[in-house]
This record gives C-alpha cells, structure tokens and sequence, in this order.
C-alpha cells in the first residue's frame, strides 16, 4: 500500500488528478505552461479576425463595411490583444516549458504563484473585450478607440470602457511582473548543480534579460495609463493643457516604457532562433559570449532609446540628436546576432525542416525590419515617416515575420517533446510557405503607401493608394487563412503521429532533450549531472 501510494503521489500524481484539478488547480510547470500557449493562440485568432476587419475595409477606397468609430476601435483592440495577449503570453508559455527543463530543475521556483499569474490573464482580457461584447447587445459605445498607444486628449473621450481598458492592462501589468519574478527566481536558484550561467542555453539567457525588462518597465505603463484614469474619472490635470498639464508628458512616460515592450516581444525570439539554428546547422552557436553580452547591451540600450517615437512633437535639437545617435547605436547588438546566426550557419550541414525553415524566415525578414527601423532613426527622414503605414509597415515586421514566427519556430522546435509525437512535416512546411508569402504581400507594399504619404489608422483613403492597399489586404487575408493550417497541424500532433524519441532532432543538444518524449508529468526530481554533450553549446567557459 505504502509503496502504491508512493507512486500515486510522485510520478503519476498529475495523471490522477480530475481534468478541473489538473487544469484549473495545476501548479505544474508543463501544464501552466501549455495553458499559457493555448490561449495565446485563441487571443492570436481573435486579434488577427480584427486585424481582418481592418483590411477588409481598407480593400477599396471609400467606406465600405464598419463606421469609422468602429474601425478605430478595430485598431486599437486588435494592437492591445496581439501585445499582452498573443505574443507575450506565448513567450511565457514557452518559458514555462522549457526553463525548468533546459536547466535541470523539478518545477518553477514559485509554483502556486504561477497558477496565480496564469489565471489573472482571462479575466484582463474579459474586461478588455467586454465593452465591444456589451456593444454587441447595444449597451454602451464599444471599446477603446484612441490608438493602442492610448495618447490623451483622444483616449480619454471614450466613456466606461476607458476605465474597462485601464483595469485590464493593470491586471495584465501583474501577471507579467509575476511571472518574471518566477522566471528569476528559477534560472538564478534552481540550476542542476554545473549548469553555471555561462553554460545556460541562449533561451534561457534572453528571458532572463527579459523578464528584468519586465519587471522595471510595467510598473511605468500602470502608471501611465492611472494617471489618465485620474484625469478621466477624479479631475486632475496631468495630461490636459487646459488645466496646465501636458499631453506629451504621457508620450515620455509611455514610450519609456513602449520601447523596452518592443524588446521584451523579441529578446525571446533571438533565444529560440539561437537553439534552432544550431541545431539544424549540426554546428555550436557560433559566439555564445557574444550573443549574451549582445543581449544584454540591448536591454540597456532599449531603456534610453525612448524618444525616437516623438521626433515630431517639438523637442530641443539636441534631444533629437542625442536619440537619433542611441537609436542608430542600438542597430550593432542587433548586428552582432544577426552576423552570429549566418555565421553559425556558414559551412554547416544544414537541413530545412519547419522550425529551421522558420528560423531563416525570421532572420531575413527580421533584418529588413531592422533596416526600416535604421530609416526610422534618422530625425529629417522620421519627419516624413511618422505616423504613415511606412512605421506600420517596420513594425510589423519585427513583430509578425520576427516575435510570430519567433513563436511558431519554437512550437514546431519544441512540440515532439511536449506531445511525443512528430508533427506532419508536409503540412508544416506548406504554413510555412503560405505565411511568408503572404506576410510580405501583406507588409511590404505598406512601406510604399507610407513613403506616398498614407496616414496611419485611417478607414477611407485617396484613390492614389487603391492598388497597394489591395495587394495588402489580400496578403492579410491569405496570411490569416494560412494561420488555421497552423491549429491544424497543432491539433494532429497532439492527437496522435509518428513517435518522437528523447532528442527529436538528429543536432539537438541540451538538457530537454534527455528527457522522454514526451516530458514525463515531473522531471529532474533528482538533479541531473551536466556533462558537456548534454549542453547546447559544448563547454565554452574554457
């Protein structure tokens, strides 16, 4: 009996827990873990059906389908679910996987508080969608429809959902700071003895730097946006003029924390880039030190760069010089990675199967983001740029051809160990093709109706622009179908496939990948020993 108990409460523990029990009470980093992917997803589809709403009424000049107030709602809603809800709550899924894995330890170092941070994130995004479902019925004017970025006076003439928006990304702001907090606590005390930190995978590192971010830049967003909450709600004056306050006070305090958002939706993605090409190449990363430091000089950077989104609202020459030359410095970590990643490649024996096939995907078209960005620097040019589909263009290709494919690279990477099946690769490699195909049909004719002069968050548009706009939105569209060929491949794998052995991949290297297939309910209950075939980079300390 007692050794039949044992067993019931060790290995098999999760296995005998009721489904509400294992889902809902779950302190398990796996099943957090797969919680957090699962609605990243849902959010990523809701985000881009808005995101589909947006180019459908962009297909022709004139107003077609959705009155412009609801348009502008389109876009603000479709920006604030695919930041906090697609992207970031993907990254922290993976985190959750694949950290305690990849550095031997048996869980995350707070386990109930990563339920708790997990559990915080539907009800954020209940109260952010609930204005637009109240609409639904007739109740109310809809969600918010002053910019993702929220800039006062416009923000603050929405009614309710103000406050509804406001208390959402409160809730979010939480959840993050509590996962990074247990992202910290679990690299910096719960190694596998030998695992130092110069022996941690790159993932590891870049979300270590990460959820610093996090945790220093939050805190500026809340904030931010309870300032405009007192401005809407209790009479203070922080960003309205007629009151002696200053609505490019928020931009600062924004932006100072928007800039640093940007690099924690894309530090991970260089994380998993740099597990998969190594492993696909049959190569050591080439550059591990490099890569760390690049990491973390960019993280740094990222806190004084803030300004280059306001070189147009009147400030001093020399502040504009001064974060035109940071801006411009920023682009040589970037470069160093991107030099290590072709590098590391360079006389490899490289095969092409999805997550690699993603990887160069995100390379190349990261790269050409970075380019426009390098354009966006340059105070005279950013004065015909800003606020044109050139910027909307720039930054989605960081976010979509570089954190989303990030993301989709690391679930094709990542998802025999997690199901212990292989996906198919015929239907992978199709959503592969289809997304890039249609992401730059969708993006990069933007960057031509922004150097003609198209403004950004517009509903109707001059004739002028029609041809572009249409070889757009049929890229939005063919993008957005392409993306259910993704749910379905997800879907097979984790119903049922080929087998997938321990190490799925002929080059893998690193802890996870000496592990079953898949990861049993608890791993690592004893510490593993590090032995340098085991780590990601071969032992580079020496």
């Amino acid at each position: 009996m007692a050794n039949a108990h044992a067993a019931t409460h060790h290995d098999d523990h999760g296995h005998q827990q009721s489904f509400f029990e294992r889902w809902f009470l779950s302190t398990n980093h796996k099943d957090i873990g797969t919680l957090y992917l699962i609605f990243s997803l849902v959010m990523f589809l809701i985000g881009g059906s808005m995101a589909l709403v947006i180019r459908a009424e962009l297909f022709q000049p004139g107003l077609q389908l959705v009155d412009p107030a609801f348009f502008n709602q389109m876009t603000t809603m479709h920006a604030l679910v695919m930041i906090f809800g697609a992207v970031m709550p993907a990254f922290v899924g993976l985190a959750n996987w694949m950290i305690p894995l990849m550095i031997g330890a048996p869980d995350m170092a707070l386990p109930r508080m990563n339920n708790w941070s997990f559990w915080i994130m539907p009800f954020a995004f209940l109260l952010l969608l609930m204005p637009l479902i109240l609409q639904a019925f007739g109740i109310g004017s809809g969600g918010p429809a002053g910019g993702w970025t929220l800039y006062p006076p416009l923000s603050l003439q929405g009614g309710s959902n103000v406050a509804f928006t406001i208390f959402a990304i409160h809730l979010m702001g939480i959840s993050s700071i509590m996962g990074a907090i247990n992202i910290i606590a679990t690299i910096l005390n719960m190694r596998a003895p030998g695992m130092d930190l110069l022996k941690m995978p790159i993932f590891v590192w870049t979300w270590l730097i990460t959820a610093f971010l996090l945790i220093a830049v939050m805190p500026v967003l809340a904030g931010a946006v309870t300032m405009l909450l007192t401005d809407k709600f209790f009479g203070t004056n922080f960003f309205n003029a007629a009151g002696g306050g200053d609505p490019v006070l928020y931009q600062h305090v924004f932006w100072f924390f928007g800039h640093p958002e940007v690099y924690i939706m894309i530090l991970p993605a260089f994380g998993i880039v740099s597990e998969i090409i190594p492993t696909f190449a049959r190569k050591p990363l080439f550059g591990y030190q490099a890569m760390v430091y690049a990491t973390a000089s960019i993280a740094f950077l990222s806190f004084i760069v803030w300004a280059h989104h306001m070189f147009t609202v009147g400030m001093p020459l020399g502040a504009e010089l001064y974060f035109m030359y940071a801006t411009m410095l920023i682009a040589i970590p970037t470069g160093v990675k991107v030099f290590n990643w072709v590098t590391t490649m360079w006389r490899g024996s490289m095969t092409f199967e999805t997550p690699m096939l993603f990887a160069l995907g995100f390379v190349v078209m990261f790269t050409i983001g970075g380019f426009s960005g390098l354009m966006l620097a340059m105070v005279p040019a950013d004065y015909q740029y800003h606020d044109t589909y050139f910027v909307v263009a720039h930054f989605h290709y960081v976010l979509v051809s570089g954190a989303v494919f990030g993301i989709m690279a690391g679930v094709y990477y990542w998802l025999p160990k997690w199901t212990g099946h292989m996906y198919n690769e015929t239907l992978g490699k199709w959503h592969f093709w289809l997304s890039t195909i249609f992401v730059n049909l969708l993006f990069f004719p933007q960057h031509f109706l922004g150097l003609a002069g198209m403004p950004r968050r517009i509903p109707d548009y001059n004739v002028a622009f029609a041809d572009f706009n249409l070889l757009s939105s049929i890229g939005g569209f063919g993008f957005g179908l392409a993306q259910l060929l993704f749910v379905a491949v997800v879907w097979q794998c984790a119903r049922g496939g080929k087998k997938a052995e321990a190490r799925a991949w002929e080059g893998a290297r690193g802890l996870e990948w000496t592990v079953p297939s898949p990861a049993p309910h608890h791993t690592f209950t004893k510490p593993p020993v590090i032995r340098d075939e085991d780590l990601a980079h071969g032992d580079v300390s020496h």
